[in-house]
């Protein structure tokens, strides 16, 4: 995942603050920059300042796509809303909960309402992905809001995603697992910036069908220390194999939608 270095006396050196919801009245500001503003980072990094409004309570989730209107009016991208020749990118995480429930540089829950929200445009970030085989340089829109897929070929209806690819399919790395807990320690085989991310799906002996990965710690360095999982390990067990899916390192491009398949 990329970082931001953007310089702001109001948000800092990260500026993936949800702002909102903006409600004429409350008394919470409204948004901090001009909608479309970029910010930059590590690994060519970019996002872009989009207004995002929600009809009904939203969980955000890093990794899940995003298309925008000349205007900078974001949502979630499927098959069915998708507009060809708009720009699209990735949610890749939120700094701080505004509102409901969050985490640092996680998902994050959201009430019905306007919110301004930063979309990775650029660079190396997570990506929500269903299907990923072959080469990983096919990406299409599915039905479900906000995933991507990677088949071997187009799938006809769907909408091209143009300039993205994938690392990889999956990501493996060993860990400590302690039965009735969900942590995983002593990790090896991991790159913080290359995954794996918040919502991908892991197996392992020891791991329950269904878990996936809810939270991630890194030391102050940025070195990942622990992982907590969806669900408690059912043995215990040193230096076991977990396979990460689902959510995969991109390398994007700015992406936009280039045709009908």
């Amino acid at each position: 995942m990329s970082v931001a270095s953007i310089q702001s006396d109001r948000l800092g050196a990260n500026p993936f603050v949800v702002e909102g919801p903006i409600v004429s009245g409350s008394g919470i500001p409204g948004p901090n920059f001009s909608l479309g503003t970029v910010a930059g980072g590590d690994r060519e990094s970019e996002w872009v300042y989009c207004q995002l409004v929600l009809a009904s309570q939203t969980t955000l989730q890093p990794g899940q796509w995003f298309q925008w209107t000349r205007d900078y009016v974001a949502s979630l991208l499927t098959t069915a809303a998708a507009v060809v020749g708009q720009r699209c990118g990735v949610f890749s995480g939120a700094a701080q909960p505004p509102t409901l429930t969050g985490g640092p540089v996680g998902a994050i829950t959201l009430a019905a309402g306007t919110y301004y929200i930063w979309l990775q445009r650029n660079g190396q970030a997570p990506a929500l992905v269903a299907t990923a085989t072959a080469a990983l340089v096919v990406a299409e829109t599915t039905n479900t809001a906000g995933q991507a897929s990677a088949p071997a070929s187009a799938t006809a209806t769907t909408k091209a995603i143009a300039n993205v690819n994938f690392a990889a399919a999956n990501q493996t790395f060993t860990a400590t697992t302690v039965n009735g807990s969900n942590l995983l320690t002593s990790l090896s085989g991991l790159n913080a910036g290359s995954g794996p991310f918040i919502g991908a799906a892991v197996s392992g002996t020891g791991i329950s069908g269904g878990t996936t990965i809810s939270g991630i710690t890194y030391s102050p360095s940025g070195v990942v220390q622990s992982i907590t999982l969806s669900a408690n390990a059912t043995a215990n067990g040193t230096g076991i194999t977990i396979t990460a899916t689902g959510v995969l390192e991109a390398t994007l491009m700015r992406p936009f939608l280039s045709k009908v398949n």
